[in-house]
């Protein structure tokens, strides 16, 4: 059983023009949130899943349920409040990339609480996005990490970085270094790299994620959208392009990452910090392959929609 925790939320997406001049943009409701995204994702490969979470009780949040149970997601520890469902107003951008507003005031996923246990066969967790710095519920989510990892639960980490949210960039890169040694994998995007390292030259990068993986991590999975996927171990920096696609959007193709990443690696018995440094460059070109080829899926249409194992081995 593979945990995702973290938010999950209503993404609002323009949709064509008004209706009437001087009308407002058509909006679609759509759910979503990272750690929502990877858990559907991954159950959608077939990998046994459970969401981990804070969900409101408005209709909102009954649809994210929905969406989970449909997908065979296991909700037994998602917690329930009455506050309302976080919204993210996506701007989609002519290239397909996407960015969000976020209004997250009195919402119920902020209010997380540590649970008491995960389930005895959590083979990894998977932590990430809003979650981690919104609180009082982001400092939850790091106990959990922490506990779960020092009890030998393989653990991933994608920070997926919403800087508006954000109000004291230092402090949070700080927090973000302080969990690495509570870490097994890290995946992150260019775009992600750059604002944690405080840094735009690539060198500056590199040498950034060098530091992050000397902390703890066995491996760390760098996301270049269209142009690939790279991963760096102690032993091995491994590259694969990316898949040739049309474009729609790019929602949901990092989370879309995150769980291909872990399905495959579970099929290669490398969910534990130390099988995870032993991969091969062989495996590891096969690991990161099935992952770009699962994010082009899901970048061909529109909105987080992953694919289904059965599509990926067509």
């Amino acid at each position: 059983m593979i945990v995702v925790a973290g938010e999950a939320l209503i993404d609002l997406v323009p949709e064509g023009e008004a209706a009437e001049e001087g009308g407002l943009p058509v909006l679609r409701s759509v759910r979503g949130g990272g750690p929502y995204n990877t858990a559907v994702a991954l159950a959608r490969l077939e990998t046994p899943t459970a969401f981990c979470s804070r969900v409101s009780t408005d209709g909102f949040g009954e649809r994210l349920l929905d969406g989970l149970r449909e997908n065979g997601v296991d909700t037994a520890l998602v917690q329930r409040g009455a506050e309302p469902t976080t919204l993210a107003l996506a701007d989609v951008h002519p290239d397909g990339s996407a960015a969000y507003r976020f209004y997250v005031e009195g919402t119920a996923d902020r209010l997380f609480t540590l649970p008491t246990e995960v389930p005895e066969d959590t083979s990894a967790l998977v932590f990430g996005t809003c979650s981690l710095v919104l609180e009082p519920g982001a400092s939850a989510y790091e106990a959990l990490l922490r506990r779960e990892f020092a009890r030998g639960v393989f653990t991933v980490l994608d920070p997926n970085i919403r800087a508006g949210l954000i109000s004291d960039p230092d402090t949070y890169r700080a927090r973000f270094r302080s969990w690495l040694p509570s870490v097994s994998l890290v995946k992150l995007s260019l775009e992600d790299a750059r604002w944690l390292a405080d840094a735009d030259g690539i060198g500056d990068v590199l040498r950034a994620a060098g530091e992050w993986l000397a902390a703890g991590p066995a491996a760390l999975v760098l996301t270049q959208g269209g142009d690939g996927l790279t991963v760096f171990t102690r032993d091995h920096q491994i590259a694969v392009p990316g898949e040739p696609v049309a474009v729609v959007d790019t929602i949901g193709a990092g989370d879309t990452v995150n769980a291909a990443l872990l399905h495959r690696l579970s099929e290669h018995g490398a969910l534990s910090h130390r099988a995870l440094g032993k991969l091969t460059q062989q495996q590891w070109l096969d690991v990161l392959d099935f992952a770009a080829r699962a994010a082009a899926v899901t970048c061909s249409r529109a909105g987080a929609r992953p694919p289904s194992a059965a599509e990926l081995r067509r």
